[in-house]
């Protein structure tokens, strides 16, 4: 039924829990899971108190991207064949193009549950994913009650 699994990743424990249920999904299906992590490119220009040039920040966000990646695929069993990439971006529109690219079957992403004002001021990710995606997503929520 699934041949490709997308499993977006921050490197959040949301991310983690994410992991173990698209690498079930995966064994079951004996399908592939792309990892992807997404490499934000707003805060290079927004943050100016970084002290880092855009350059800089840029590097340290591809560096972030690929520890999520690296953390998350220990996640995974063995026996799955995964992809790795990363992609420098907004999270929700590159997830959204992902799906596109790797011809994605599902997408298995975490949620942080957050609620009221937190919800309304951070956004939601996940829940941009899922309203404009073209094909199921899959939630997991981190059950950190302190998340």
């Amino acid at each position: 039924m699934y041949e490709t699994v997308l499993l977006p990743t921050d490197g959040s424990d949301a991310s983690l829990a994410a992991a173990t249920h698209a690498g079930s999904l995966a064994q079951t299906n004996e399908a592939t899971v792309r990892v992807v992590s997404v490499a934000d490119s707003r805060n290079r220009f927004e943050s100016p108190s970084s002290g880092l040039a855009p350059e800089a920040w840029e590097e340290a966000e591809r560096d972030r991207a690929e520890a999520a990646i690296d953390e998350t695929v220990e996640y995974l069993p063995d026996d799955v064949d995964v992809e790795r990439s990363v992609v420098m971006g907004i999270p929700q529109d590159e997830i959204l193009d992902q799906i596109q690219r790797a011809d994605a079957d599902v997408v298995v992403m975490g949620t942080h549950s957050r609620s009221g004002i937190d919800r309304y001021l951070i956004g939601s990710v996940t829940e941009r994913v899922m309203r404009h995606a073209s094909v199921p997503v899959l939630t997991v929520r981190d059950d950190d009650p302190d998340a």
